[in-house]
């Protein structure tokens, strides 16, 4: 389940995530967070703890060059597939590959990596994956044009998520890139 919200803002993408461990009916509120840092890029997973464990502690992402849209579809990809594979969590169904959706931030930019691979940056400049997605979208959409500050508005998002979500548990964690 969960929640992870991204938002980009000032040149630096902030991001969010809540604590639940979901299987079923059964809740678990886990000590390690969803949203972490790796090199130069902030990340938020939802789908899989192995996925973001091969994420934060496998995953060698290669440096930024270029036009980094173009870099986030193809070479960050390509990386990220292979230690997938390697770590043996991303799948195969009929020839296509899937693995698991989650938030990236670098260099100011923040972009959402789908289970397709497919790669998707926000023209609103926020996002929201997980469960918890639609409430805490909402709750980023409220907030824009506010004075709050980005760990704020990321914080009501979350809190919107819990306070509605059965899969969405705080605390929550924090993470800036």
């Amino acid at each position: 389940m969960t929640a992870i919200v991204g938002l980009a803002q000032d040149g630096r993408v902030y991001l969010g995530g809540d604590s639940a461990g979901v299987a079923g009916y059964s809740l678990t509120v886990r000590t390690d967070a969803k949203v972490f840092t790796n090199g130069l890029y902030a990340m938020g997973f939802t789908t899989s703890f192995r996925m973001g464990q091969l994420l934060r502690y496998a995953f060698q992402p290669p440096r930024p060059k270029g036009d980094l849209s173009r870099f986030m579809v193809t070479t960050f990809v390509d990386a990220l597939r292979t230690c997938l594979k390697d770590g043996g969590w991303a799948k195969k169904n009929a020839d296509q590959e899937e693995a698991g959706t989650f938030l990236v931030g670098v260099h100011g930019q923040l972009f959402t990596i789908h289970d397709d691979y497919q790669v998707a940056e926000p023209a609103d400049l926020y996002a929201a994956v997980g469960c918890g997605h639609e409430l805490a979208t909402g709750a980023l959409f409220a907030t824009a044009g506010t004075d709050m500050k980005p760990r704020r508005r990321i914080r009501v998002a979350l809190e919107a998520a819990e306070h509605a979500s059965a899969g969405v548990r705080g605390p929550f964690s924090y993470v800036r890139k």
